[in-house]
């Protein structure tokens, strides 16, 4: 894939699984895809095959109120491409979650992503009220 592909596809995963197209983003994941959270976060672990991507979704959305992920860039080398995003919550008093994820990218599907947290406070305190308004 050369640079404006990686770009464009993960524009596409994006865009799919913002709407819940999980069919058409399982068709962009590899067989042993695999999707890394961090020891420390509340949905660590490792999420694969081609249903990880969802099953890290829902997690994620089940953990706290994100009421906008906000993308600033993607930028992409050899076979991976990063993109520099931030979560927003519904309560407007806590701090975005600002986050870089990386893409690897394999036979044109994306193999693996790896989420890294500027702040991981920022998560786990939007973990936090959401399971204390419970």
């Amino acid at each position: 894939m050369n640079s404006e592909e990686m770009i464009d596809f993960v524009d596409r995963l994006y865009a799919a699984t913002g709407v819940g197209d999980w069919e058409t983003a399982s068709q962009m994941l590899t067989d042993d895809f695999v999707a890394y959270e961090a020891n420390g976060l509340p949905m660590a672990g490792e999420y694969r095959g081609k249903n990880g991507l969802r099953e890290l979704y829902a997690r994620v959305m089940g953990l706290c109120d994100v009421v906008a992920l906000d993308r600033i860039e993607t930028t992409v080398g050899k076979n991976h491409a990063v993109t520099i995003l931030s979560l927003r919550f519904a309560d407007p008093s806590l701090a975005p979650a600002e986050i870089c994820e990386m893409f690897r990218f394999r036979d044109g599907k994306c193999c693996e992503i790896k989420p890294y947290y500027y702040d991981p406070a920022s998560f786990v305190a939007a973990a936090q009220a959401k399971a204390a308004a419970a």
